[in-house]
């Protein structure tokens, strides 16, 4: 049987991808992705495939076109203490 990190192979999948949602207030050095290409570091945000929080706040998403004109969601940190940009209304 195959051991990666202490896990068996068959549970190795559980333990990857994303693991905070959007709105959710994270302290800084949090984890917030494990070996995840789909995500990108944005505001606040360090690493490259293990992505952590480097500041406490808010987490919120953008997508962006990258320059291959391939939309890629990029996590960000609204750092405490900072006003929410003001929703936009539909009229």
């Amino acid at each position: 049987m195959v051991r990666v990190g202490g896990l068996t192979h068959k549970y190795y999948k559980e333990t990857k991808g994303i693991k905070v949602s959007g709105g959710q207030n994270v302290k800084s050095g949090t984890v917030l992705t494990r070996e995840g290409h789909r995500w990108k570091p944005g505001i606040n945000v360090n690493g490259d495939m293990h992505l952590t929080a480097a500041c406490d706040g808010e987490i919120y998403f953008t997508r962006k076109k990258n320059s291959y004109k391939k939309v890629v969601t990029y996590i960000n940190i609204r750092p405490e203490g900072t006003k929410a940009a003001p929703k936009k209304s539909g009229k």
